[in-house]
């Protein structure tokens, strides 16, 4: 196996790993949105998927869950839906590149373990994509909808205005990880295709030499007349 497809396929996993644990984090964390005004310089809000909190300057942290999820904004529905999607998608894809790639189950020159590793990496890669694609959407939306809110000008100047949290941040490189994560093992199938093509071209002399060897040893254990 060359060592360029091993890179590609550790750098892949590595990868991969790395944005479904950053996409776990973006959906835990409940600092999506934050909200400071200078009627309580002292406390700060806090916005996630599942939650509210109110942060102190003291050190002081009181969460609330939400009470309904009925009674939840639209935008805050999707992005639980499709971060859920996300993380589902990403441990998915994950799972499959893992026995896909070289190190793990090792590949003893058969044309059909090729085969197989490099569909396990592709369906993996494939996954990380859309794993990735997904992750991007509720980030990208609630951040549009922030920036809409910020600006609007019907909303009076002394009513308190939601700014970006660090999840936002998070959940951005969390799909930029998986979209790199998909591209690496898209690109290493490509590369394993090209080392199937070279096995085959080497496996015909020696197909060649049996067949045309088959004849002759037949011929030998026919009786003499």
């Amino acid at each position: 196996m060359d060592s360029s497809v091993c890179a590609l396929e550790l750098l892949g996993v590595f990868f991969s790993a790395g944005a479904w644990i950053c996409s776990l984090a973006t959906t835990l964390m409940s600092t999506w949105l934050t909200l400071s005004t200078e009627l309580l310089p002292t406390e700060s809000y806090e916005l996630g998927l599942w939650e509210t909190c109110v942060v102190q300057d003291l050190g002081g942290l009181e969460c609330r869950p939400y009470d309904s999820l009925l009674g939840l904004p639209p935008d805050i529905k999707l992005a639980r839906i499709l971060m859920c999607v996300t993380l589902g998608a990403g441990m998915l894809g994950l799972l499959l590149a893992i026995p896909g790639i070289h190190l793990v189950n090792s590949c003893h020159g058969r044309l059909d373990d090729l085969r197989c590793k490099r569909a396990l990496k592709m369906a993996g890669g494939v996954l990380c994509l859309v794993a990735g694609i997904l992750g991007l959407i509720p980030v990208s939306y609630i951040a549009h909808l922030t920036v809409v809110r910020f600006f609007d000008e019907s909303v009076p100047d002394v009513v308190p205005r939601w700014e970006f949290g660090d999840a936002l941040f998070c959940g951005w490189t969390a799909g930029f990880l998986h979209l790199v994560a998909g591209t690496l093992l898209l690109t290493s199938c490509m590369c394993l295709e090209e080392l199937q093509q070279r096995y085959m071209m080497m496996s015909l002399p020696v197909l060649a030499r049996y067949t045309g060897n088959a004849p002759l040893e037949t011929s030998t254990l026919q009786p003499r007349s």
